[in-house]
């Protein structure tokens, strides 16, 4: 069968969503679809709509790209129809307005099953505090994302909400592409030093402020060990402004290193040094308690042990997980230290937990087979 991964945005190279979103794709075709990429390209201000490496629309520039990217989505449908596509994956982008509607409608009458993926639900509180255009974006989608949602057979979620916008779900993980993530040789330390890595695009919710102040109390009381924190990835330029100077205030450049985006044999190399994962510590800023991120699953598929303040159902009674309170005290780096030094560290038994449950295949299987029964 004939799919269409739809979502409308581009991709970058050391992108986790990006990584994840090639995942999914690639496990939609080992469960034997065939699967094309319709993707938004932004090169230079120049707006194309692709699908796969070819070219569907040119919108092209300046402010007229701009509207056209978001209100010329006929051409998709048409895609749709012309070469018969009998199921298409959306992931949703917060962007229900009467264009996307339009578009899900005539979907429908197509006769395609339509299954559209919320990554992170509920999300109106992440827009907290954010600048009046990021709310002028909420408040456009929470007129309309119901009426979007009339149109779509199955909302996945990675949640354990069982019905959203009137509409079922279902309920998955994010999954693992093994043969992407490299796994560490050795879970040792070297000598008395202990490196943390904290890898996400910075969002207030990430938290990694409560780890740094946990640094700070951690270094102003008499310690025997030295503990890094190595900060990787780009963010919402406040959030990260705001890491960075909580560290300088305190002196902790040398034990603070921050990292741009990286990926490929870069990433494996500070993964290959580092001993403990930095999972969300602030999902309670956003109101979610219950999320199953891909983070935690990429931390696990290394091998290494880590640190979250969420409720994760695939990971709660794992003994390689500490949990941090879900609140705004600092991570306890010496209870960290005592967790880390208590377990088990061998990297391949750490991944070996969740090999056989949380593949992308896996999880992309059990979309298509609840995709294709009655809602």
């Amino acid at each position: 069968m004939k799919a269409l991964f739809l979502l409308f945005h581009g991709f970058e190279e050391f992108n986790g969503i990006s990584k994840k979103i090639r995942y999914q794709v690639s496990a939609l075709e080992a469960c034997g679809m065939e699967v094309h990429t319709c993707w938004l390209d932004d090169d230079h201000n120049h707006k194309r709509r692709m699908i796969d490496d070819k070219v569907l629309c040119d919108y092209g520039n300046g402010l007229g790209g701009k509207i056209r990217k978001r209100t010329g989505l006929g051409c998709i449908a048409r895609y749709v129809n012309e070469e018969r596509i009998g199921f298409v994956y959306i992931r949703y982008d917060h962007n229900a307005n009467p264009w996307t509607i339009a578009l899900l409608r005539k979907l429908r009458k197509s006769g395609v099953r339509i299954v559209m993926e919320i990554p992170t639900y509920p999300y109106d509180r992440e827009y907290k505090g954010l600048p009046a255009p990021y709310q002028r974006i909420l408040l456009v989608d929470k007129c309309f994302r119901k009426q979007l949602a009339r149109y779509v057979d199955y909302i996945v979620t990675f949640s354990d909400y069982e019905i959203i916008w009137n509409r079922p779900t279902i309920r998955i993980s994010n999954g693992i592409d093994f043969g992407q993530i490299r796994q560490k040789t050795s879970g040792a330390p070297a000598g008395n030093e202990v490196h943390l890595i904290a890898v996400a695009t910075m969002h207030p919710w990430h938290g990694f402020d409560r780890a740094i102040r946990g640094l700070i109390d951690y270094y102003t009381a008499p310690h025997t060990e030295e503990v890094y924190l190595h900060v990787v990835g780009y963010g919402v330029p406040q959030v990260v402004e705001g890491y960075k100077q909580l560290v300088a205030e305190h002196g902790l450049e040398e034990r603070v290193v921050f990292h741009e985006a990286l990926f490929g044999s870069a990433l494996d190399a500070l993964f290959e040094q580092s001993h403990i994962g930095i999972g969300s510590l602030a999902r309670h800023r956003s109101g979610i308690e219950h999320i199953k991120t891909l983070k935690n699953r990429e931390y696990a598929a290394r091998g290494i042990p880590f640190v979250y303040s969420e409720t994760d159902s695939d990971f709660e009674q794992m003994p390689y997980v500490l949990k941090a309170p879900p609140d705004e005290t600092p991570l306890d780096i010496g209870r960290l230290l005592r967790f880390y030094h208590s377990i088990d560290l061998d990297p391949g038994r750490i991944r070996a937990t969740i090999e056989q449950r949380l593949s992308w295949q896996q999880q992309m299987q059990e979309v298509i087979d609840r995709a294709f029964s009655k809602p």
